[in-house]
């Protein structure tokens, strides 16, 4: 029997989990690959964006819902086994997805401790948009899209579209635009204050002159199962 794509794995795990059905087949499946499969069939920055956006957002429904793992050590417990490998959510936002960025940094300083593997797997250029796709079970969390390598940038457009006319509001008495946190988190993947003004302005269109910024409050109430 050939074996399957890892980039499907990942979308047909993610599927069983929404669907709530068995996926212990998909998790075998990830765990029997070996290393040099895994880095081959993640080849580009589609590839590892697609699947890993998909495992992130499978494995934190799983986590809290089934393993009933903690908020406070959800996102630091390597319990995702891929290809022989313990990985951490952590380890797949920050360290594969940003391109090893430390957690949180406003100027996306990159991490002196990165492990050669993550180093191996994360991606050439960071996307901002992995922002308006990674789901963190909160409110204000985007919701869960399922990611597939041949339509990955339109995918992602149109979760940065969705999320953007849905947290930005726009106060023309008070001269401000109220956006996500997730903004002042993680400045430095935007390209700072500069490069947040020119996202609003290309998708959304907005006349910022003389309009200040506001990051909004993050609710961190759970929503899980939010799904697109």
């Amino acid at each position: 029997m050939a074996r399957k794509d890892l980039n499907r794995i990942s979308e047909q795990l993610l599927l069983a989990v929404k669907m709530q059905e068995d996926y212990a087949v998909h998790i075998k499946a990830l765990k029997s690959q070996s290393l040099s499969s895994l880095k081959a069939d993640l080849k580009t920055d589609k590839h590892k964006k697609a699947f890993w956006i998909n495992i992130y957002n499978a494995f934190y429904q799983i986590s809290r819902k089934e393993k009933l793992v903690s908020k406070a050590k959800i996102y630091s417990t390597k319990q995702i086994n891929i290809a022989g490998q313990m990985f951490s959510l952590d380890n797949i936002e920050h360290g594969i997805l940003r391109k090893y960025r430390l957690k949180f940094p406003l100027l996306s300083l990159p991490n002196p401790f990165v492990s050669s593997l993550i180093k191996t797997l994360a991606v050439d250029e960071i996307d901002y948009r992995i922002h308006f796709a990674l789901n963190c079970g909160a409110k204000s969390c985007p919701p869960i899209g399922s990611y597939s390598v041949d339509k990955i940038d339109d995918q992602l457009e149109l979760a940065t579209l969705s999320f953007l006319e849905g947290e930005t509001e726009v106060d023309v008495e008070k001269k401000e635009i109220h956006i996500s946190r997730l903004f002042k988190w993680f400045r430095g993947d935007f390209g700072g204050k500069m490069g947040i003004r020119n996202l609003l302005s290309q998708k959304l269109n907005i006349d910022q002159s003389n309009f200040a910024l506001v990051y909004k409050e993050y609710s961190w109430e759970d929503d899980l199962e939010n799904y697109v």
